[in-house]
């Protein structure tokens, strides 16, 4: 999974669709197609190689984000090993981890992240009714329990441009989480931060892992 937000991109299983559509009359629009702002075909180097050759063999093709990191070596190693070390993170509960980072995909309007987010949480054995009202999760807070709500609360102040997190929200939190998961939380958001601004200054958007996947309104 680490490197998979990278280079690997899964393979849908059968029957798998877009979360947004479930159960909604009527059919998505389909995602305009974007041209992304840097060239998806780095440099052949060893690393490049290695990663598109793991991702072909595991998923079946190779992520863009991988393709665009390819261009700088150095910050493609260092990234892939930030993600392998944020993947040994286990204080946290994964599905409150997981609503955490899709919360703030959807504030940064990551399409990308969110196409990816839909797929990794079904995977994951996630509520699909959850994660597919997460970007308007204000208006299904009857689908959510009351930390869920913090959590993603959280998440959207966290990723507010300039951050809007209140001592309250925190100490409800640490109160609720504990310390250490309270820094897992605000680490992940973090890391989030960094994926959805890349993917979205890259101009990368949804690699078809759910059919149709558009990033909703949040608010």
């Amino acid at each position: 999974m680490p490197a998979g937000r990278t280079f690997g991109a899964v393979s849908r299983p059968a029957g798998l669709s877009c979360l947004h559509g479930e159960g909604v009359t009527g059919t998505p629009e389909p995602e305009e197609a974007v041209m992304p702002r840097i060239s998806l075909t780095p440099p052949r180097t060893l690393l490049t190689r290695i990663g598109a050759w793991y991702s072909r063999r595991t998923y079946g093709k190779v992520l863009d984000p991988g393709q665009a990191y390819g261009h700088n070596s150095r910050v493609l190693f260092s990234y892939v090993r930030m993600e392998q070390q944020a993947a040994k993170w286990n204080t946290l509960d994964a599905g409150l981890k997981h609503l955490a980072v899709m919360a703030s995909a959807a504030r940064i309007n990551c399409s990308w992240c969110m196409d990816f987010g839909y797929w990794e949480g079904r995977e994951k054995g996630l509520s699909p009714e959850k994660i597919e009202r997460v970007p308007q999760w204000r208006e299904a807070r009857e689908v959510f329990t009351e930390l869920e709500l913090l959590v993603m609360q959280y998440a959207e102040a966290m990723t507010e441009t300039e951050p809007s997190v209140t001592d309250e929200l925190a100490a409800e939190l640490i109160d609720r989480l504990g310390e250490a998961a309270f820094v897992e939380l605000t680490a992940m958001v973090a890391l989030e931060n960094w994926r959805s601004r890349v993917n979205s200054a890259f101009g990368l958007t949804s690699q078809g892992f759910s059919e149709a996947c558009q990033v909703p309104t949040g608010r």
